[in-house]
């Protein structure tokens, strides 16, 4: 059986390898523009503090990403989670539940009870599974039909 493990980055090899996910599934695959893609969020200085960046790796080989940071919700302190990817070769095997139960984690570790996200639409139903509910009418981020979705726990 093959083992699935994520973890939080560690250095720049790691980085790199990130983004080569994040370029092959938003920029590639889905038509994201690289501008839009890469933030304020994705720095060095972010990457060492503000904004948690997570690798998943298959057998040792990186085939997801996502990361999440502290954002304001309903004036209180919420994880927001954010670039779920995982390659297309290693989808339909429960990698990206996986993922976001790993990201949950790490950001409930950090003492967050309280999560956001703005789910591609035909993705709801995987955050659903979670507890999380849509917040809002469908709007579109880089060309993609989105839901922002919440979980409070309250």
């Amino acid at each position: 059986m093959r083992e699935f493990h994520v973890r939080r980055l560690a250095g720049e090899s790691e980085w790199a390898a990130a983004q080569d996910v994040r370029r092959r599934v938003f920029i590639d695959e889905q038509g994201c523009p690289p501008a839009l893609e890469w933030d304020e969020h994705d720095t060095p200085a972010a990457r060492a503090g503000a904004c948690v960046h997570l690798l998943g790796l298959l057998d040792g080989e990186p085939v997801a990403t996502a990361r999440w940071r502290v954002v304001a919700l309903a004036g209180a302190p919420a994880a927001k989670l954010e670039r779920f990817a995982v390659l297309p070769a290693h989808r339909g095997r429960g990698l990206g539940r996986r993922l976001v139960a790993a990201a949950m984690d790490d950001a409930r570790r950090a003492g967050h009870a309280r999560f956001t996200l703005h789910a591609q639409s035909h993705l709801v139903p995987l955050y659903a599974a979670f507890g999380f509910a849509p917040a809002g009418a469908p709007f579109y981020e880089a060309g993609i039909e989105h839901v922002k979705m919440v979980l409070t726990g309250e």
